[in-house]
């Protein structure tokens, strides 16, 4: 849970408690985060906070660029800069640090919050930096390949590990994540659970249709196509899996019994959420998991894989499987199909649940973590430790 009081002063006098008047906020466009930074920097607009955005990876298309635009106050810059998990080594990273602290200083941020940890590795600014634990390369090559990461891989550890500790507070969107970040890095001080949220949405929440709908990037192993794509040979109703089929790095995945629906714009995969009866998450690495939570607050039914995320902020309104089990999801989506009493009812439950998952709560929540890490960066300045890793060394993983 989010860590508790939080002292308004700083040891040298200064006030931590004010929020900060511009934050600079870096995003990518491949997958939640996107969603998770536009929405957050709405909410950060409507209590008087500029948001500038720095985009990393493949560039946005017209429809990110203009999402940003009709935001109150909020700006967009787009690096040519890759993702730390498409290259294949820390020196394609270098000059990073360097180009996120021109921006903030021409920018004026007062607190920098990066939606990648090992962005905070070699960064040294000026003002508080937070950094969020979204998903990472070693927690995801855990839960879908289950082993740490190969050798060649040890810089990515390495480097988030780095920015982990540089950071003035850490957040994760889920006590799951939380558990599997320290798991892969050892202890994280400073370490804040502020769970996702989602801007509610006007779709029907009766009258639902029979099929089964499912959305995700998947070509990510994570999202595990090839288990909805197997129950769909077994279940009642047909099934709909939107997202794209190929990564950005040639990863990908084949579709052979579901309809494959491709991308599809937000518009039309929530309008698909909220007319389906039935929504299905196959996944086996899902720090939260933010479709699910859109198709909840269309009153949707949940059949979901059994991994630590999903119980945590689903269980009671849900029905769960066996996350490599093709027949298990199966089973589940026709025993909802077939019983229209318990369909209603789970949706019920999950759109309650879905309902406590709102971004006003979040941006508070962001906002006391703002106030935690500008103490955290206030008591470096007197202490004179620049870098936690110093003081409070990370413990060590453990062994494989």
């Amino acid at each position: 849970m989010l860590h508790g009081a939080l002292s308004t002063t700083a040891p040298d006098g200064a006030q931590t408690d004010a929020p900060p008047r511009r934050v600079l906020m870096t995003v990518d466009a491949v997958g939640g985060v996107w969603r998770y930074a536009v929405d957050a920097a709405r909410g950060l607009n409507a209590r008087g906070i500029a948001v500038s955005l720095v985009g990393l990876g493949p560039a946005p298309l017209d429809r990110h660029r203009a999402e940003v635009a009709a935001l109150a106050d909020a700006t967009l810059d787009w690096l040519d800069a890759p993702l730390d998990w498409m290259v294949s080594g820390e020196q394609f990273l270098a000059r990073l640090p360097s180009r996120i602290g021109d921006i903030a200083a021409r920018t004026g941020a007062d607190l920098v919050h990066l939606n990648v940890p090992s962005q905070a590795a070699d960064l040294a600014l000026p003002c508080p930096m937070v950094t969020i634990a979204h998903s990472c390369v070693a927690t995801w090559w855990r839960a879908v390949r289950g082993t740490a990461l190969p050798r060649g891989w040890a810089w990515q550890t390495d480097r988030t590990r780095a920015g982990l500790l540089a950071a003035d507070a850490v957040m994760a969107p889920s006590q799951a994540h939380a558990a599997a970040v320290e798991a892969a890095y050892g202890l994280v001080p400073n370490l804040h659970v502020v769970p996702n949220a989602a801007m509610p949405h006007d779709g029907p929440t009766a009258g639902k249709e029979p099929f089964v709908f499912a959305a995700g990037r998947w070509w990510d192993d994570g999202k595990n196509a090839r288990t909805l794509d197997g129950a769909a040979v077994m279940t009642r109703w047909p099934v709909r899996m939107a997202g794209g089929l190929e990564g950005p790095n040639g990863e990908r995945a084949m579709i052979l019994h579901a309809e494959a629906m491709g991308e599809l714009p937000a518009g039309a995969v929530r309008s698909l959420m909220s007319r389906a009866a039935i929504v299905a998450s196959p996944s086996v690495y899902e720090p939260f998991g933010l479709s699910v939570l859109e198709a909840a607050l269309s009153g949707a039914a949940l059949v979901l894989s059994d991994i630590p995320t999903y119980r945590e902020l689903w269980d009671g309104a849900a029905l769960f499987a066996t996350a490599d089990d093709p027949a298990a999801h199966a089973v589940a989506i026709n025993r909802l199909a077939a019983d229209e009493r318990l369909r209603a009812d789970l949706g019920r439950r999950a759109k309650a649940v879905a309902g406590t998952y709102t971004v006003d709560r979040q941006v508070e929540s962001l906002l006391g973590v703002y106030r935690a890490a500008a103490r955290t960066a206030a008591d470096r300045r007197v202490t004179g430790d620049g870098a936690r890793a110093a003081a409070e060394p990370m413990l060590a993983p453990a062994a494989e």
